[in-house]
């Protein structure tokens, strides 16, 4: 995807601020609690959620027992965020530059965002503001690829517009700053109708840069496709989902770049 619309898609997401935090999935505890596991304590912990959206990984931090700090650029999503979530800190930013002060987290998650963000200046950034031994983790809510009615919405899904995959592919992300990454997934699931699926699919952000009769048209076409499927006609049915995470460690022997 060329940087024009990689900016476009990285940026739609705030005009369908409300619909994303009624319809798009939360994360599983246990993806969470594996996330933060190399801090060998999950209560207490100051927790940076960067690209926090709407707040579906924030809340997450919160039944864990951490305190979360959320960091969205964009400012329809933190208003639906700070309405839902009044107590949490929420402040304007970007993985490329964290409002925080140096050595302040004890961990920075990102539910759904680091595809978007500039790694080559996101992590000196997310190392500047951990702590020492400090967790670095990202986590993506996919389809089940293994579920047959599920690969064929995907093939009906496609739009004319290429978006990057919402996970890193089968290659970690490696950085001089952090030990090696791992990875592990999780088996999930959302609760849905064929409307609210479909409702769920149109806050993609390849349903978003595509023109207004483009988005209709593919829009109709998987309701149609949903309505068609015995799986999926008829009343509620659960969407089997995976849970990507990765995860990794920030070096202490390594010096991390100050903010001046």
């Amino acid at each position: 995807m060329d940087g024009e619309l990689h900016a476009r898609a990285a940026a739609s997401f705030g005009a369908q601020a409300s619909a994303y935090a009624e319809h798009r999935p939360d994360y599983p505890a246990a993806a969470i609690h594996w996330a933060l596991e190399p801090l060998g304590r999950q209560h207490s912990l100051v927790v940076l959620d960067l690209g926090a959206g709407t707040g579906k990984l924030t809340a997450g931090l919160l039944g864990a027992g951490a305190e979360p700090i959320a960091v969205e650029p964009d400012a329809e999503m933190r208003s639906e965020l700070i309405a839902r979530y009044p107590d949490v800190t929420t402040l304007a930013g970007a993985a490329e530059s964290i409002p925080l002060p140096d050595n302040s987290v004890d961990a920075v998650l990102s539910g759904q965002a680091f595809h978007w963000f500039d790694q080559e200046r996101a992590f000196p950034e997310i190392a500047r503001v951990l702590r020492d031994g400090g967790v670095f983790a990202a986590l993506w809510n996919t389809d089940d690829s293994t579920v047959d009615w599920l690969i064929g919405l995907q093939a009906v899904s496609r739009p004319r517009v290429a978006v990057p995959p919402p996970k890193p592919g089968d290659q970690l992300p490696k950085h001089p700053l952090f030990l090696d990454f791992e990875r592990a997934e999780f088996p999930h699931a959302q609760r849905r109708t064929a409307e609210s699926l479909t409702t769920t699919i149109g806050t993609h952000s390849h349903t978003l840069v595509i023109t207004e009769p483009e988005r209709t048209e593919l829009l109709g076409r998987i309701l149609d496709y949903l309505r068609s499927r015995p799986e999926t006609a008829d009343g509620e049915f659960d969407v089997p989902l995976v849970t990507d995470v990765i995860r990794a460690v920030r070096r202490t022997e390594t010096p991390v770049p100050q903010r001046k």
